[in-house]
């Protein structure tokens, strides 16, 4: 690349500007067997193709960010992968900001292939940033940000989630700070030296469960304010899972704002015919806890 060549918009700046267009709102694709029955599809690749594509056509316009989780994908082998490409193709003509929920994490030549997977630029699985797991090292993952930076892609890496069996590792404390929030102060040091000028967000998140109490895992200052944060959050737990969209400063506080709320089975549980009305329902209710 010459000095005369302009990276692309980086993916902090690429979310900012979903949140400005659509609100905060993200839709996951989460094809459980489950769900496939309650809208009588059958548990196959067909099955899944048919969920997935109803649950873009709701999403495009209504919200500017969907997840998809690949294990839901995978489990139907290559077909499923079949249908996540095309899933992929179809976003990439919008203006949905696609976060794919992978949870890679590895080092050196096999990170590099993960990221020739999901964020190169002939990725087969187009998307906008990939969620990773940062319990090899988190230096393990800073190839990958440049290359990130390089190509206007994000990652959003796991800090506290809201599994039971995580706390264990992520609360745990080294010279008094938690593994969790050794993560975030990572990221945060990392996004303030690398986000694009006059951006609100850095190009690495954060995921970091609703269902918990952040103090616990020495997250506390960030729903106090007490810094000026570049960090997103990615916070899975919203609707089915117990956490209602209204109460997000309750949980968040200051930080609220940075916040990417997702839903998924609450939104896609009622059958086809009801998920553009939920979602604009979801929308609504998250409105309103931003006030």
């Amino acid at each position: 690349m010459t000095g005369r060549e302009l990276l692309p918009a980086s993916f902090g700046v690429t979310l900012e500007k979903a949140f400005g267009s659509y609100g905060q709102l993200c839709v996951g694709i989460d094809a459980h067997q489950s769900l496939l029955e309650e809208w009588s599809l059958p548990d196959s690749a067909r099955g899944l193709e048919v969920f997935a594509n109803k649950m873009l056509d709701a999403a495009i316009g209504r919200v500017g960010i969907i997840k998809p989780q690949v294990s839901f994908f995978e489990r139907h082998g290559s077909a499923g992968f079949v249908v996540l490409e095309k899933i992929c193709e179809r976003a990439a003509e919008t203006d949905l900001v696609v976060i794919m929920d992978a949870k890679r994490g590895d080092i050196d030549t096999t990170m590099q292939a993960y990221f020739d997977a999901w964020l190169g630029s002939s990725a087969p699985f187009l998307c906008s940033a990939l969620t990773v797991s940062p319990f090899l090292g988190f230096d393990s993952l800073l190839p990958t940000m440049s290359a990130c930076l390089e190509n206007g892609k994000g990652l959003f890496l796991l800090a506290a989630t809201s599994n039971k069996e995580g706390q264990e590792i992520q609360r745990s404390m080294t010279s008094g700070v938690s593994v969790a929030r050794q993560i975030w102060d990572s990221l945060e040091k990392n996004n303030l030296v690398t986000s694009s000028p006059n951006a609100k967000f850095g190009s690495f998140g954060a995921v970091i469960g609703a269902t918990l109490h952040l103090g616990a895992y020495g997250l506390g200052s960030i729903i106090e304010g007490q810094n000026i944060s570049a960090t997103p959050i990615l916070a899975p737990g919203f609707g089915a899972q117990g956490v209602e969209l209204g109460t997000t400063k309750n949980i968040f506080g200051s930080a609220s704002r940075q916040v990417i709320h997702n839903v998924s089975r609450s939104v896609a549980g009622s059958g086809p015919l009801a998920v553009t009305k939920l979602i604009d329902a979801a929308k609504s209710e998250l409105a309103m806890g931003l006030v």
